[in-house]
């Protein structure tokens, strides 16, 4: 699962490590907390860097909300199930990503937020598919997500997948076929964890102190 992330690389960084061509209408970078049905940066098959709705629409919707809010497709499934397996198929891509946060409970029931973040680099990718809905072409997006690894899995059973560079153009389609095993947790190593403030359990919190390490465990 991955519910929330957060990504402070500037666009021009991005279309550098993509090596992509921009549109002209990229959401604001940073943020820090970056909720679902929002625009987002997406990097498509022919290296575009685009802006898309987090939160993919499948084609039989009516309206946008017509259904379950689509923001993660289960590697397990994504093949099958009829919302995502075309895009599986035919519309991959790349979900730039600075870290993403995760819940653990206390015995009270509280949401305690966890940030997860490369180990060794400014970014991670998140393996996505995407798909256009409606008369006006939407654009929609959903991170893949697989079961938890050794990082996630003491604070949550799922975890998104995340691509290293090597397989970018495999996944999107560029290096031949064959992107299913790229369908699984990150191995031990690629990110490391830490405990941070409540405040960004409120979808209105913005700011570099979301990330920072929570100090003291009464939470400010």
């Amino acid at each position: 699962m991955c519910g929330r992330y957060a990504l402070t690389l500037p666009h021009d960084a991005m279309v550098h490590v993509f090596g992509a061509v921009p549109s002209n209408d990229l959401p604001d970078v940073p943020n820090w907390n970056i909720c679902p049905t929002v625009q987002v940066p997406v990097v498509t098959a022919g290296r575009r860097l685009v802006s898309m709705r987090w939160g993919f629409v499948p084609q039989w919707y009516k309206t946008p909300t017509d259904g379950p809010l689509l923001i993660n497709a289960r590697a397990e499934t994504i093949a099958e199930k009829p919302a995502f397996r075309a895009a599986c198929r035919e519309r991959r891509c790349l979900i730039p990503a600075t870290g993403f946060y995760e819940w653990t409970k206390d015995e009270g029931g509280n949401r305690l937020p966890w940030y997860f973040a490369p180990t060794d680099a400014d970014l991670l990718v998140f393996a996505g598919i995407w798909q256009e809905w409606g008369p006006d072409a939407m654009s929609t997006c959903a991170i893949v997500s697989c079961a938890a690894g050794p990082t996630m899995s003491e604070i949550h059973h799922r975890e998104p997948v995340t691509l290293a560079p090597e397989d970018w153009g495999l996944w999107l389609g560029e290096d031949g076929k064959g992107a299913a095993p790229l369908m699984r947790a990150a191995p031990d190593g690629r990110m490391h964890r830490h405990r941070v403030s409540r405040a960004v359990n409120s979808n209105r919190a913005t700011g570099p102190e979301l990330i920072e390490p929570l100090i003291d465990d009464a939470d400010i």
